[in-house]
């Protein structure tokens, strides 16, 4: 590793941090100084043991200063952009976190044996973050179940006996963490939305995260990005992510062009060819999650004979939900990356 390389590390990134507070402000000059301090702490000690690729070490590592600083200004980028700089600085960066057990070793003076493996784990989450996984299940509430699926332990049965209901199954579908951004383009979220009216559902839940930084401002591409959508007038509904909350006016403005309604905490009454159904869509709470989630259930009680359906984000508020007060809720996966459906 040559001698200059650990002064031009810092300086690099005490410029990134720099134009960060300069251009974005104080708040993502916060989170580029933290995560930049990490990160080239990890990668120096790193660096020695990738003598033979160093010329891709420094590549990587100035790709991830690069990334940081021009984050600043929250736009969407151009492929070769994102497949020079956003894609490899994200990996890079995800890396060196993963890396952090192998530094302390190597910082206190043992040989830090299998250093690779945090890389080749990264490597891995890339080209799934690159990906985005198909589903259909059929789920037969209060009868036999999918064998992949069993009621939550917090959850009780809850016949259906309405006569509103018909003989026929509800079609939903699902579209959770799309992160508008480097690794889901606006072209690649248009064909997952087309695929989704393709399937003729009842319903579209979409449930948050819609963003990443650089698309906070991104309203229109999101809205082309979802517009296949605007063919199923009426039968979509989102609840907020909490990467969401980082540009609300963004998220609402996109769901309000294609004419998807947005729920936050609040309920409405859909008539579907299957029966009437309920719907709550219960927003992202940083704080106090188990008494808001609470709230909304008391401020929407279920109605007599319909089906109730719960849109939420975050996994564990799941625990939260009142027994008997859901037959089915729909959640972002705890290993949601760029597009389930």
């Amino acid at each position: 590793m040559p001698a200059w390389f650990p002064w031009a590390s810092l300086v690099a990134a005490v410029l990134a941090v720099g134009t960060a507070l300069l251009v974005r402000g104080r708040l993502y000059a916060t989170f580029a100084g933290v995560l930049l301090t990490v990160h080239t702490l990890i990668s120096l000690a790193m660096a020695p043991l990738f003598e033979r690729v160093f010329p891709l070490f420094l590549v990587l590592q100035a790709a991830v200063y690069i990334h940081i600083a021009l984050l600043a200004v929250p736009r969407l980028r151009p492929v070769w952009y994102r497949a020079l700089i956003s894609v490899p600085a994200s990996y890079f960066a995800a890396a060196s976190f993963l890396a952090l057990p192998w530094a302390i070793l190597k910082a206190l003076g043992f040989y830090p044996y299998g250093f690779f493996v945090p890389y080749l784990l990264a490597l891995v989450g890339v080209i799934q973050s690159l990906r985005h996984t198909f589903e259909e299940v059929d789920i037969h509430l209060d009868d036999q179940h999918h064998p992949q699926l069993r009621r939550g332990k917090t959850g009780k049965p809850h016949n259906i006996t309405s006569p509103n209901l018909q003989n026929r199954p509800l079609r939903v579908v699902q579209i959770t963490d799309p992160h508008l951004g480097p690794f889901m383009s606006e072209d690649r979220l248009r064909q997952i939305a087309e695929r989704a009216v393709a399937a003729k559902p009842d319903l579209v839940f979409l449930t948050g995260d819609f963003l990443t930084m650089e698309s906070h401002e991104a309203r229109a591409s999101l809205a082309r990005a979802l517009s296949p959508l605007s063919a199923l007038p009426g039968r979509v509904f989102a609840c907020r992510g909490n990467h969401d909350h980082e540009a609300p006016d963004t998220v609402a403005g996109a769901l309000e062009d294609i004419g998807a309604t947005l729920l936050i905490d609040e309920e409405r009454l859909v008539q579907t060819a299957a029966g009437p159904v309920q719907i709550l869509g219960l927003d992202f709470h940083f704080r106090n999650r188990a008494e808001r989630t609470l709230n909304a259930f008391k401020k929407h009680p279920r109605l007599p004979g319909t089906l109730r359906l719960v849109l939420l984000h975050d996994p564990g508020v799941f625990r939260h939900v009142p027994n008997g007060h859901a037959d089915l809720v729909f959640q972002a996966t705890p290993t949601a990356d760029n597009s389930d459906y």
